[in-house]
């Protein structure tokens, strides 16, 4: 019964194999020669390109159009045309911490002296008294509140249309080595 079985599947894979026979594989390829032959690719031509003259810029004595100053100036003269009552007095003499950038600026401290409540500012290796009323920063900063951690700033500057707008800056406390262990 054994070698019948054995026997079965012989026959089965040597009809199989005679299937796989490669007569349709030249009739196929005859067909694809056939075709190439007769079939022509039609491709339209490109067009030239034009070409490029380039133009020569002779106004040297002219304005640039593309100096970012003029731009500035422009913004400028215009800011100057509009009433805005945010605007900063520019004639106004600066105080001496408004020299200074207040990203440069570090609060270590405060202190209470005769009831008024000042914060200790360090610039470089100066402490500076600070209480609210005063001037500092470079974006005509008004200091509007001290509290124990923190110096309130109100900071007027120009927007990016040329416009004078308010924002809000804090100058927080910053922890000692000593205090953080």
């Amino acid at each position: 019964m054994m070698k019948t079985h054995q026997r079965a599947v012989l026959l089965l894979g040597a009809l199989l194999l005679a299937g796989c026979s490669d007569s349709d594989v030249k009739e196929v390829n005859s067909w694809m020669d056939e075709v190439k032959a007769t079939t022509k690719p039609s491709v339209t031509p490109l067009a030239e390109p034009k070409t490029f003259l380039p133009y020569a810029y002779e106004a040297t004595e002219e304005t640039d159009p593309f100096n970012p100053d003029k731009l500035l100036a422009e913004l400028a003269r215009q800011a100057a045309q509009t009433v805005n009552p945010l605007r900063p007095d520019l004639s106004r003499r600066k105080e001496f911490l408004e020299s200074f950038p207040i990203d440069t600026m570090k609060m270590v401290g405060t202190i209470q002296k005769g009831g008024s409540h000042f914060a200790l500012v360090q610039i470089e290796r100066t402490i500076h008294q600070i209480a609210p009323g005063m001037r500092m920063g470079q974006n005509f900063g008004l200091v509007t509140g001290v509290t124990d951690v923190a110096v309130n700033i109100k900071e007027t500057v120009q927007d990016a249309g040329g416009e004078w707008v308010e924002r809000m800056t804090k100058l927080e406390l910053q922890e000692s080595k000593e205090t953080r262990k």
